[in-house]
């Protein structure tokens, strides 16, 4: 048999209404966990490590951006002190407090993290899980 992904999914999209501000805001908060831009095009930027798993774009459509209510992203981070500067860097580049780095026992003893709305009103996560 041979090797499969063990990922349940390829990637994910955002539109935005601020292009140039959320390639600003990506860059910076995503660093924090040790991810890049690995394609652009006109309006698309995919972040990832390895491969493009996180489109920030203008619509396809045309229309404004909207945030999906009920949904968020979640990103991994692989210690507290990347939730803290995850946190950190997305404040300094404009984005809204959600829920401040810490323990969320009622999501499980060993989950720790933050929560922030992006400059479109995104809500991103970044997640640590003590082994």
């Amino acid at each position: 048999m041979e090797d499969q992904n063990p990922s349940i999914v390829s990637h994910l999209s955002i539109g935005t209404n601020h292009f140039d501000k959320a390639v600003i805001f990506y860059d910076k908060v995503l660093a924090t966990l040790g991810c890049k831009q690995l394609m652009n095009y006109p309006g698309a930027v995919a972040y990832g490590k390895e491969y493009p798993e996180f489109w920030v774009q203008i619509p396809i459509d045309g229309k404004p951006a909207t945030v999906g209510n009920g949904s968020h992203i979640g990103f991994i981070a692989n210690s507290e002190e990347q939730v803290h500067a995850f946190f950190d860097a997305a404040i300094s580049e404009g984005g809204t407090d959600d829920g401040a780095p810490g323990p969320r026992p009622d999501y499980g003893e060993q989950y720790y993290g933050c929560f922030i709305r992006d400059l479109d009103g995104n809500k991103i996560e970044a997640t640590y899980w003590k082994e």
